[in-house]
Parts: C-alpha cells; structure tokens; sequence
C-alpha cells in the first residue's frame, strides 16, 4: 500500500497534538479551533490526534473544529495510552482499547476513525491481542484502518500476522534515524505506510530554537538530552550548512527537511506539528519542493546518529517504546 492510497493528502498531515499537549503553554479553546479549521481550509486533509493529548482534551477540539467536514479529510487518533488519575499510563488490554475507542468517537463527533493506532506496545499483553482486537473494531466498522506506533520490525511483523498493519507512525527526521534499522524496510515488504512525527525535530531543524533557556517550563524539550545544555550547542552547530543549503534552495529550512524525507521514501507521510498558521502554509508548500541526489547526499553527511549530541530520550522515556536502537 501506498502512502497516496492510505491518506487522503499524500505526504503531508497535521500533527494535532501541540494545539493542547507538550510544547508550552495550550491555545485557549477558541484559537485552537480557529487554527485546526485554518488548517482544513488552507488544504490540509490529514489530522492526527490521540487519547493521551492534552488528557482527551485534543480529540475534543478537532471534533469541534472539524466535525462538519468529517467526510472530507482522514482522522487518526491513537489508543493504548492515556492520562489515568492525573499519570500517564499504558495499556493495551482488549477491553482497555474497546472502551478508549468508544470514547475516542464521541470526543471526536463521528462514528468512525480511518486510522486507529495503538499508540505505544504494552509490555504486559501480547501485541497480537492488542492488534486483534484493533482488527475486530474495524470489521465493526468503528475503525477504518489498523496503526502502530514507536514498535519495532518485529512487533510489526507478529501484529501483521493477526490483522493487516497499514501505518506505522515513530519519530523520523534527519537527527533520528532509528527507522532505517530495519522499520521503513519491512513497512516496503508489508504495503504498511511509514508516518513520521517530529520530522523537524522536535523545531530544530526549522532553525528558530536558538536559546533553550527560552523555553517553557511545561516543554517536554526540557526533559530530553539533545535540548539539554550540554549538547545544545553542539548540535546548534550542525545547524550551520543546513541553513546555508536552504538559502541556496530558496526554501525555509522546515521545508528542506520535510522535502528530505519525501525523497527518502515515496511510502513516507510527514505529520509535522504546529500551532502556527504560518508554520502550517509553509510545511505544506514542501510538497511542492524536490531535492535532487546531490542535496540528499548532503544532508545526510550533515545531521545524522553519527554527529547528534545526546540520546533522544531519557532512560525512563526509552523503557515505553519498542523500536530499535542504533
């Protein structure tokens, strides 16, 4: 399968989650509708949510925002994972997911979701009942398709074996390459569209996060090593012949870096995340932009595992994912 064949918009989606969740203070209500509905209207056609933002409170606003569209763009949102008593927790039992998804839809306004993904591989159920039941919810019609996220190869392969897998969705961008183990290989083998979040790194390869001093005290970015002070700098420095190269291209460096990934892979579906209506026009635009051998070439000598400052998460955020490591 096809990245054009799964999404509505081929290769670049919305990533909902930062409107409420994560990065900084959440927009009042009423900005972040307006901003999701500016998204719809500029052309975008993928929206990507999850149980877990903003406590449920994210599904909320693209169901207000977006429900007299439903019909016209692909949803996605994520189960498995959720704020439970005010802490995160993961849990992908049978019943667990059924009652999430039942929640899901009514947050959402709509009695299905085209992509529903089990959002991180609970080490204490088999993944083969957790994707089984995905795969009832779909012959109930209450999902269109079934996801995974942050899995290895091999989960994928055992879950694919219970029901048809047809989107992966993990961290993918210049300075995380952990898909190119062996994830994006066996998507190809499988037909399983590859989704990538943070595909600008988390905003630094969009070359705006010059002081992490800056940030707010709620960013997740505080809590990850590459942000952190003692490799911050080094990495800000791999940033020089980045922004060089974009000037050379006359594109934005967000642009460069989504227009790398469509290059790696025509299966790859980019979801990058804002809250910026200017962010959003310009990450779209980069459909529109193709690199040629020599600018990939390039940029993956740049920024790559081999040149990044820092592990990507904590040991603590490492133990709730499955995907290999480099």
């Amino acid at each position: 399968m096809s990245a054009q064949s799964l999404f509505t918009h081929p290769h670049i989606g919305l990533g909902c989650m930062n409107v409420s969740h994560a990065y900084g203070m959440p927009l009042e209500e009423n900005q972040a509708i307006e901003a999701l509905q500016a998204a719809f209207e500029m052309g975008y056609r993928h929206f990507d949510t999850a149980t877990l933002y903003g406590g449920g409170n994210n599904e909320l606003l693209v169901g207000k925002a977006l429900k007299d569209h439903r019909n016209e763009f692909f949803l996605a949102s994520k189960c498995g994972m959720a704020m439970v008593n005010g802490k995160k927790e993961i849990n992908g039992r049978p019943d667990n997911l059924r009652k999430q998804c039942e929640d899901s839809l009514k947050r959402l306004q709509t009695d299905h979701i085209d992509l529903y993904y089990l959002h991180r591989l609970d080490p204490n159920v088999p993944i083969e009942e957790s994707a089984g039941t995905l795969g009832d919810l779909v012959k109930e019609g209450k999902i269109g398709n079934v996801g995974l996220s942050e899995v290895s190869a091999d989960t994928l392969i055992r879950a694919h074996v219970e029901t048809p897998i047809k989107a992966i969705q993990s961290e993918y961008s210049l300075w995380t390459r952990n898909p190119e183990i062996a994830v994006l290989e066996t998507c190809q083998k499988l037909g399983t569209t590859f989704v990538a979040f943070s595909p600008l790194a988390r905003g630094f390869l969009t070359g705006v996060l010059k002081d992490i001093t800056e940030l707010d005290a709620k960013d997740i970015r505080n809590n990850m090593p590459r942000f952190h002070a003692e490799h911050y700098p080094n990495n800000l420095a791999l940033l020089n012949d980045y922004l060089a190269l974009a000037k050379d291209i006359g594109c934005t460096p967000a642009q460069l870096a989504l227009a790398w990934l469509r290059a790696k892979d025509d299966n790859i579906v980019s979801i990058p995340g804002t809250r910026s209506v200017q962010h959003m026009q310009d990450n779209l635009a980069a459909t529109q932009l193709t690199l040629d051998a020599k600018q990939i070439g390039l940029l993956d000598e740049m920024i790559n595992q081999n040149n990044v400052h820092g592990t990507r998460y904590t040991a603590a955020q490492q133990a709730e994912i499955d995907t290999e490591e480099f």
